[in-house]
């Protein structure tokens, strides 16, 4: 993969941002002309540096305030085991991510709720289902400090 110079970085730092941003305005914020701006950003999408574009939604509005950090250790580390337990937790849409560990627990899941009742409702129909599980152990956070989808360019 080729590399990215600074005036790609300046533009892969605005879409983070400003993803709905017009060409022509995003050419300005980098200091380009528009034509060289859509050359750039069809480059960076085709290299594989923009993977998509999203809508973030909130999810206070969506009634899915709570988030939980689940811990889970499976009870063996076998191919079959870790890929029974990947399949599976992929089909929960209330699992936002899921990150295959070092350390303690074998996998850290970042789950939305509406409520602790909601998160109870979750835990016990689906988590607790989930193929190999030996332990889980569930952290409710308190206050968001700092959230951002967007990567240091």
């Amino acid at each position: 993969m080729e590399d990215i110079d600074a005036t790609d970085a300046r533009i892969l730092s605005v879409l983070q941002r400003q993803g709905r941003i017009s060409n022509a305005d995003l050419a300005e914020a980098v200091n380009l002309s528009a034509s060289a701006c859509h050359r750039r950003v069809q480059r960076l999408e085709q290299a594989g540096y923009i993977r998509d574009y999203v809508a973030l939604l909130d999810p206070r509005k969506l009634g899915r305030a709570t988030v939980v950090f689940v811990e889970i250790t499976l009870s063996g580390q076998a191919d079959e085991v870790l890929d029974a337990f990947e399949r599976e937790v992929s089909r929960i849409p209330d699992v936002l991510e899921c990150h295959l560990m070092a350390g303690k627990a074998d996998y850290l899941l970042k789950v939305v709720a509406a409520d602790a009742e909601d998160f109870a409702r979750i835990h016990r129909k689906k988590l607790a289902r989930l193929p190999g599980i030996a332990q889980i152990h569930s952290s409710f956070a308190l206050r968001k400090v700092r959230q951002t989808t967007a990567l240091p360019v």
